[in-house]
Parts: structure tokens; sequence; C-alpha cells
């Protein structure tokens, strides 16, 4: 894994305005997945979003973790679903397509 890609947690933590033991708790959870590299505990860059609307959900909406899971679920399945039905849409037009 690239090094570059990934962001020191001190360092969300300083920026959200967070606790550590909010993001080790996601981490716990299965929410977000840390790496750790030379006693260093980082995130990938690609998780930022994921880990900024958890934030809002906690701080904003005041939703506790188990809360936050199901949210997370919801979000995915529901996109798992829409691929499934673009999927079966492109496989329709193939019998909707005069040749």
């Amino acid at each position: 894994m690239i090094t570059e890609d990934l962001i020191l947690i001190d360092q969300l933590c300083t920026h959200y305005k967070i606790e550590l033991a909010f993001i080790d708790a996601l981490d716990n959870i299965g929410l977000i997945e840390i790496e750790v590299l030379e006693e260093n505990r980082f995130i990938h860059q690609d998780r930022i979003g994921d880990l900024e609307k958890m934030i809002r959900l906690h701080h904003e909406l005041n939703v506790n973790l188990e809360g936050i899971d199901v949210v997370f679920n919801l979000i995915n399945k529901e996109m798992k679903l829409r691929e499934e039905i673009n999927s079966l849409k492109n496989r329709l037009r193939l019998y909707e397509d005069p040749m």
C-alpha cells in the first residue's frame, strides 16, 4: 500500500475535533479500517468521505455507533441494488434493441 494515500489518525482527530476513542470504536465495529505502519495508525484517504459522514451522523444528529452501522449497511445494500438494477437494465436492452 502506498503511504501517500494514508492519513494519520492523530491529524484527523485534531482536524475534525473528535476523540481517538470514536475512531477506535468505528474500527472495532468494522466501519473503518485502520492501517498500522511503524507504530503509527492511519486511515486510507478514500475512506475520509465516509468518516466525515459518520462524524456528522454522530455529532449533528446524535446517532450512536450502532445506528451509524445500520445506516451504512443500508447505504451499502442500496448501492448493490442500484448496481443490480443497472445490470438487469443492460441485459434487458440486449433483447429490446432490434438488430
